[in-house]
């Protein structure tokens, strides 16, 4: 039966291009790119008449519409039959927050997994405005109903993100796809291509270029559905999946220090927060207000993300639980056997195995982006690379994020690199 998607893509590009005022979209190079062009300012209404199905009507810029129309127009027929026993998990986290080493957990399940590491990587690539952020509106319903039909093994909105566009459901351009073992199992393994070039190529097994048609059939076989992503900005936006009979989702929301967090990506993304150094460092002037409202304004999300779950309205209960990094970093097995039971999933020897292996590893393996992690040292660590200014604003920043999730505030430099201290309440957060 074909599956009819009534909320099209050309919304969402209706909206950005609202919000973008005097710009239209353009196709340049066979690509989609948001790119500045004058034009009469858009009027209120001005998409009124849109219709939210299959035969939309366009306003007069439709030509670029339309191509965003007929790249959601093929729509897979392979869509799950609600089967007992089968879960989906969505992990929710921020950057830097260890989501890719605790997404490692479930994607070492993979005989009856189907792990998909940052899908929604393409989406905020395409919505992404000229200024360098995203129409907050479009984005959270575009990630909302990507992960739907991810979790139903639908690709084919997926696909209306991809650029270049896959052809015949073909792609040599999935973000990261070596990072899920599922991707790269024999049966979505298609023949090398001679000449093709893949980035994020398979590195257990020589494949040729993604076929979605036959990773969305691998699906189907699999039993449980997991997905990571750090893009999802509040949990209440997510409220469908739960109201969706085909679904049986669960919410595992990451969160980290957030002074551990800055820190660390103070070292993954240098170049950025350059003037973030400057500053500790004695630099002229204040430090940039949009930096730290930005900083603020993502613990808020956070913290109230978790809000939501905690408080545990009728469409979160028992669907939602709160797992901190630094706990899983002390005590990473007990933390898996507890995210495992919540989610309904067996935790199998193999992941057992993969856990004690990889939280127990030497400096030498546990680089940056590395998923091998001496976890219990990891905990500590940006004490003492984070200056005590810098942790002094986020504490000012992320007040009540710290508090809610049962981190001490430092007073000096003595105690925040003050090992016998420890900064991490004992806290159990309710499931």
């Amino acid at each position: 039966m074909r599956i009819k998607y009534t909320i099209p893509i050309v919304f969402f590009v209706a909206l950005v291009v609202i919000e973008k005022e005097n710009r239209i979209i353009s196709r340049v190079s066979d690509k989609l790119n948001l790119k500045q062009t004058p034009q009469t300012p858009l009027q209120p209404g001005a998409f009124s008449h849109l219709v939210l199905k299959h035969n939309v009507s366009f306003p007069a810029l439709s030509k670029d519409f339309k191509v965003m129309k007929r790249r959601v127009e093929n729509y897979s027929e392979h869509q799950e039959v609600p089967r007992k026993g089968r879960k989906h998990v969505l992990l929710l986290a921020t950057t830097r927050t260890g989501s890719s080493f605790v997404g490692e957990f479930f994607n070492q399940q993979s005989d009856n997994m189907f792990y998909l590491f940052e899908p929604l990587w393409h989406v905020e690539k395409m919505l992404t405005l000229d200024t360098g952020g995203t129409n907050a509106t479009a984005s959270a319903k575009a990630y909302r109903d990507v992960l739907q039909q991810l979790f139903l093994c639908d690709f084919s909105l997926l696909e209306s993100f991809i650029d270049p566009l896959p052809v015949n459901h073909i792609t040599t351009n999935l973000f990261r796809r070596e990072s899920s073992s599922f991707l790269c199992e024999e049966s979505v393994c298609s023949p090398v291509v001679k000449g093709v070039f893949e980035r994020y190529r398979c590195k257990t097994r020589r494949c040729g270029p993604l076929n979605l048609t036959m990773a969305s059939e691998s699906c189907l076989k699999k039993d449980h559905k997991v997905i990571k992503s750090v893009r999802v900005r509040q949990l209440e936006n997510l409220r469908p999946l739960t109201e969706d009979p085909r679904l049986d989702i669960r919410f595992i929301q990451l969160v980290r220090d957030p002074r551990a967090v800055l820190a660390s990506r103070m070292v993954a993304f240098a170049a950025k927060y350059k003037s973030w150094k400057e500053w500790a460092l004695g630099g002229d002037g204040p430090l940039n207000e949009d930096e730290v409202k930005k900083l603020k304004g993502n613990c808020d999300n956070i913290r109230m993300s978790a809000e939501v779950g905690l408080r545990q309205p009728p469409w979160l209960r028992g669907r939602y639980m709160l797992v901190r990094y630094e706990d899983i970093a002390r005590f990473p097995m007990r933390k898996a056997t507890e995210m495992f039971l919540f989610s309904g999933i067996p935790l199998t020897p193999q992941v057992k195995a993969w856990i004690l292996k990889n939280t127990q590893v030497s400096k030498e393996t546990s680089g940056v982006y590395s998923t091998q992690k001496k976890s219990s040292e990891q905990v500590e660590k940006w004490r003492f690379s984070l200056p005590f200014k810098i942790a002094q604003v986020v504490q000012r920043a992320c007040g009540p994020t710290l508090k809610l999730f049962g981190y001490k505030f430092v007073s000096s430099e003595k105690m925040l690199t003050d090992k016998s201290i420890s900064l991490i309440e004992d806290k159990v957060f309710r499931v």
